[in-house]
């Protein structure tokens, strides 16, 4: 059937509006037409919505995940309460589903990838297109229309989505910029990414997916769309979030620019003029919203960057977002102000699986007396109550989040939509390390920047199911997400860096050293001190002294920044026993490293060149000085 004939259709049948017709037939895509229709046939939803950027649309989004019960109204203006699925404590739709989580792949793709699940395409597509059908059934379709990135940039990306949760749609509306008008200038291209998701058959007392056991969520990178389904969770069915990283990761390393799992961030140094732009790479539990949020600085995004190569010869980043979907565990006065602040001051947010009592959230770690009964994710809840397996129920979940606007908070940065990005000068990359790198290093150059990216470790901790300390190779703190060999991503980031006059300067840094007696040696806030170090590197206002694995500060210079910024004096016996070079440490990680990089194929030469020059100097110094600790006085 002729596509315009077929939503005349749709309109006789009274699934959509006139007006909803019109909005999309003045796109003038039949690509969007095409794809609307296709899962429209299998979806079957009840009502078809189409939501331009219109403030009347975007209100109406907001009105109905209300009357719908998806979200609920708080004390304070503009907050709201949202639930995802519970079972119990192991069976549950709040927090990413890694097991369903599938890359679709041609069948004998020579290029697997042993660090993510992958799916034969054909077979998935089946599977995922089956449990789809009739899954809207009753529901309300929303066809949305997002920008990620700045709107008229060339950095971003268009995305269009299909859902039938307000919730999703709502979260959307604060995380992404909108996109409607943005779709007319593609002209009729196919230059967008797009997302399907549903919530499934709903359960009778909530709005919660009833059937988890078909929750799916799959990436079909040859397409660049992801079908998710039977799920409510954002990091599950908002695909413009970790999902489009990956569709982004592919896009990328497929042409000239980056894709990463970046924050950006404005560091303003004191006593200086001047702006200087960081981005940041940092695992699961390694300090990488703390670093983006340090006092005195501002956020452009914490979570998810494009680069490119920019005309005045640096390389520029933008936020593919415009709000944060962050953990709120731990938020509290006294370690995050900022957030916290606008957490519990009128503005719009939405709160996700923690605790209401009288219309007022609580979550863990949140510094404030908590009640010992309320409503929460597991229904009403009260102190002690336990899930059908005996397992004690907390206050609110380990993953609860909240989503709200990034100029919501006072540290936003005033280049957040700036359709030309910002220049980037300094990327840190940062791991869980406990005995063997420093506070803070700076690469001797662009490629030895990108090894120490492609060399963090992080070390698993309590919190993590299974044994403590274990280390785990994480690239750029990018590696649950890569959907290309390690090979051709270490060659697109060296190639990006190499072609530019300015390229960033490539620091790590370690928040988590510790002494013999396992006390750390660095303090909550004295990583403000490492990155104000790494600023003043930038514009060679500081010297720093040369070891085999990179430039490490002068006591002199850290201790007027502990003096500056933290009103804290910093002895050299603390300089000492932080930036010590542990060379034995050093060589084991490089065997490690050896170790995991020999698995994949194609790894360029310069990786290879630049662990065995780190490892042989280090193995003559030993040899020359009988020992395997170094003083930063031994380098001098």
């Amino acid at each position: 059937m002729d596509l315009t004939n077929k939503f005349e259709v749709y309109l006789k049948k009274g699934l959509m509006t006139k007006n909803d017709l019109e909005k999309l037939k003045a796109l003038k895509n039949i690509h969007v037409l095409n794809i609307t229709s296709k899962f429209m046939d299998i979806c079957k939803p009840n009502k078809i919505k189409v939501i331009s950027d219109s403030t009347e649309d975007i209100e109406y989004v907001r009105q109905r995940t209300i009357k719908v019960k998806e979200e609920s109204k708080l004390n304070l203006k503009g907050h709201t309460i949202h639930f995802d699925g519970f079972e119990t404590m192991s069976n549950h739709d709040q927090a990413r589903d890694k097991e369903h989580t599938q890359v679709l792949l041609p069948k004998n793709d020579a290029n697997t990838y042993p660090w993510i699940n992958t799916m034969d395409r054909e077979e998935g597509l089946n599977e995922v297109l089956d449990i789809m059908d009739g899954c809207m059934k009753g529901h309300e379709c929303l066809i949305r229309f997002f920008c990620l990135g700045p709107k008229n940039s060339k950095f971003s990306i268009l995305a269009l989505q299909l859902t039938d949760s307000f919730y999703v749609a709502h979260s959307e509306d604060l995380l992404y910029r909108e996109g409607y008008e943005e779709f007319k200038n593609l002209k009729g291209s196919d230059d967008f990414f797009y997302f399907i998701h549903s919530t499934g058959e709903l359960k009778d007392e909530l709005p919660v997916t009833k059937d988890l056991t078909k929750r799916r969520i799959y990436i079909d990178l040859e397409e660049g769309r992801v079908l998710s389904c039977y799920n409510t969770y954002a990091g599950n069915s908002l695909g413009l979030k970790k999902l489009a990283l990956r569709l982004g990761i592919f896009k990328a390393n497929n042409d000239d620019w980056l894709t990463e799992h970046y924050f950006i961030m404005g560091l303003h140094p004191k006593g200086k003029n001047r702006v200087t732009y960081a981005a940041g790479a940092f695992p699961s539990a390694c300090g990488k919203t703390s670093t983006a949020m340090l006092p005195g600085q501002t956020i452009v995004g914490d979570d998810i960057a494009y680069l490119r190569k920019w005309k005045d010869n640096y390389c520029h980043g933008v936020n593919i977002e415009r709000g944060i979907f962050g953990i709120i565990k731990d938020v509290n006065a006294k370690d995050d102000p900022e957030i916290f602040k606008a957490l519990t001051t009128p503005r719009e947010v939405i709160f996700s699986n923690v605790l209401v009592n009288k219309g007022v959230p609580y979550w863990l770690g949140d510094g404030r007396d908590h009640p010992d009964e309320g409503y929460n994710f597991s229904g009403n809840w009260h102190k002690g109550k336990k899930d059908k397996n005996g397992v004690e129920i907390p206050l609110a979940h380990p993953n609860a989040r909240y989503t709200m606007k990034i100029n919501e908070l006072p540290n936003a940065d005033k280049m957040l939509n700036d359709p030309n990005g910002v220049a980037i000068e300094i990327i840190f990359y940062g791991g869980r390390d406990s005995d063997t790198m420093p506070p803070i290093l700076e690469s001797l150059n662009w490629k030895e920047g990108v090894f120490l990216g492609a060399s963090i470790e992080s070390e698993t901790t309590s919190a993590t199911i299974g044994k403590e300390g274990v280390r785990k190779m994480q690239p750029m703190a990018n590696l649950d997400f890569l959907v290309v060999p390690l090979g051709k991503y270490l060659k697109n980031h060296e190639r990006l860096g190499s072609s530019l006059k300015y390229p960033p300067k490539v620091f790590a840094t370690n928040y988590f050293l510790k002494n013999k007696e396992g006390k750390y040696l660095n303090g909550i806030l004295d990583k403000l001190v490492w990155v104000m170090w790494a600023e003043l590197r930038v514009h060679n206002n500081v010297n720093a002294i040369k070891t085999p694995i990179g430039y490490i500060p002068i006591y002199e210079d850290l201790k007027h920044l502990f003096s500056v910024y933290l009103n804290k004096n910093y002895s050299n016996d603390d300089y000492l026993e932080q930036f010590s070079i542990r060379s034995d440490n050093l060589i084991q990680k490089l065997n490690r490293v050896e170790t995991m990089y020999k698995e994949e194929r194609n790894i360029p030469q310069f990786f290879w060149d630049i662990l065995n020059k780190q490892r042989n100097e280090l193995l003559v110094l030993n040899k020359k000085h009988n020992k395997i600790d170094f003083l930063p006085i031994d380098f001098q």
